[in-house]
């Protein structure tokens, strides 16, 4: 399957014409004439990267980028600008903001291709290396939704839940305790002070002893045996 890309620009000539090249070259591409558009679909399919201009009404490309960045979901999804802001100052706001490739316009098409084919292949090669198989963000993202949904139900449960004897060493109950907040990985190593693969590690071994295959499964188990601390 070619990869998927969202171009959202507000000028219809470019944004066809680089949408054209984009499919001929392989792609697959979304298009939107502003950052809300861009956002609602965003909402129906997470693409693999995302080309948007700068320099769009209402809502610019800055603050679009900043709407991504702020949602698990999207915090490491590739973004290119296309933009006619070609000063240093709006480069490096741009690289501040959390934009991974910047192209002034006018440029070159292939220069674009070249940039996007790269950001991608970093992409799939972060996902699928030494740490191994990493999750669709997007799905985590729903599963921490999901967790989050199952804490809210249990504040309006009095009863006791069923307890269950699970011997677990101290880190794996601190980790326990902070998937069962709703944090992401990256957030409890941060939290914990040690690397995200040491996080992945007991996580794997809190699946293993409680016989659950997913973080919504692992909290709903914890919540109802009281293993939470």
């Amino acid at each position: 399957m070619s990869a998927q890309l969202l171009l959202v620009d507000d000028e219809p000539g470019l944004r066809e014409a680089v949408k054209d090249y984009l499919q001929e070259s392989g792609f697959t591409v979304q298009v939107a004439s502003n950052a809300q558009e861009g956002w609602e679909l965003l909402q129906q399919t997470t693409p693999d990267l995302v080309i948007s201009d700068i320099m769009m009404p209402q809502v610019d490309g800055y603050q679009f980028l900043k709407q991504m960045r702020d949602d698990p979901r999207f915090q490491t999804l590739p973004v290119v600008f296309l933009t006619a802001k070609g000063m240093t100052t709006d480069r490096i706001q741009g690289y501040q903001a959390g934009v991974d490739a910047y192209l002034p316009k006018p440029f070159d098409p292939d220069e674009l291709i070249a940039i996007v084919e790269n950001l991608i292949a970093r992409r799939t090669a972060t996902h699928s290396g030494e740490l191994g198989e990493t999750p669709d963000i997007a799905d985590l993202a729903n599963q921490i939704a999901q967790i989050k949904a199952l804490l809210t139900q249990r504040q309006g449960i009095t009863t006791t839940p069923a307890p269950i004897k699970i011997d677990l060493t101290p880190r794996e109950q601190s980790v326990l305790n902070l998937v069962t907040e709703g944090l992401m990985n990256k957030e409890i190593a941060r939290r914990l002070q040690t690397s995200v693969r040491n996080v992945e590690k007991y996580v794997s071994r809190l699946f293993s002893k409680t016989g659950t295959n997913s973080r919504t499964e692992l909290v709903r188990f914890a919540l109802e045996h009281g293993l939470t601390k």
